[in-house]
């Protein structure tokens, strides 16, 4: 199995860990301790030097009850931020949904789009297909961040997911998009309660089906909370379950924000023999 994007053709003889840069403000989980070039700067170069195999640059907040940003104002969060983590020899990942914050992305040069909208948003198929290398994450969510989270509902949660992850990776392929350029997101807190979110990490081979490459953030999310009882600050342990039971069900790639922990736990998994 491997990924295509802009530079590098990821494979995945081992999970990859993806470090999270959210150049916001507002993030549900660091709140914005990381905002501003020159800190979001520092923090990727720490989350690179902990082994991160990618880096992924957002600069609007996707929590819950998360305001919409004008395309200016977050292109401005993250460009300065993007010409410099570019030098670098690592995947660039750009969190947008927004078809102009992708053009503009991908013209500088990054690697992949990680869209929560699954390029639904009108323009974005083209921008995404204008640029025959780049890769793309497709990921499930319900409604927009605003509402995602007031009482969504499946009939079977695991079965949905995958009928509409098949029918985006049916509109990119109709785009002109190469099956190697995608990847999927189940969308774990994205428009799902914890049970839709647990049931999502049981039947997670389901979704490998596709014979594509898996991306799944459990980093922090509530519903960590709601099964331990802790606070953002105070789940990584749970982070970490959820990371190598996310692994064992099929994941290639982990969204998360403690490199480091979620490096040294695959470590050991492999020491053991338990990746393969």
């Amino acid at each position: 199995m491997r990924w295509q994007t802009t530079r590098f053709d990821l494979t995945f003889e081992r999970p990859m860990v993806m470090g999270i840069v959210n150049a916001t403000p507002d993030s549900f989980s660091d709140g914005g301790r990381h905002a501003g070039v020159t800190g979001a700067i520092a923090h990727a170069e720490r989350l690179v030097k902990d082994g991160a195999g990618i880096l992924d640059i957002g600069g609007e907040s996707s929590r819950p009850g998360a305001p919409i940003l004008s395309v200016d104002e977050e292109w401005s969060r993250i460009e300065d931020l993007l010409r410099e983590v570019l030098r670098w020899q690592v995947p660039i990942s750009v969190d947008t949904w927004k078809p102009e914050v992708m053009r503009r992305a991908l013209d500088l040069g990054v690697d992949i789009i990680n869209d929560i909208h699954a390029l639904e948003t009108p323009g974005a198929l083209a921008a995404v297909a204008a640029h025959p290398r780049c890769g793309v994450c497709l990921m499930h969510m319900v409604g927009i961040p605003e509402t995602m989270q007031q009482q969504p509902q499946y009939d079977d949660v695991v079965r949905q997911v995958k009928a509409y992850l098949a029918e985006r990776v049916a509109a990119a392929q109709s785009a002109g998009m190469e099956r190697a350029r995608l990847c999927l997101d189940p969308g774990v807190g994205f428009g799902k309660t914890p049970a839709h979110n647990l049931a999502l990490l049981e039947h997670q081979k389901v979704l490998s089906e596709a014979g594509l490459p898996l991306l799944v953030g459990w980093s922090r999310k509530s519903t960590l909370g709601e099964v331990t009882g802790r606070p953002v600050g105070e789940r990584l342990a749970a982070s970490l379950a959820a990371a190598l039971g996310a692994v064992r069900q099929g994941a290639q790639v982990l969204r998360v924000h403690d490199v480091a922990e979620t490096v040294d736990a695959l470590k050991v998994w492999g020491a053991a023999g338990l990746l393969a």
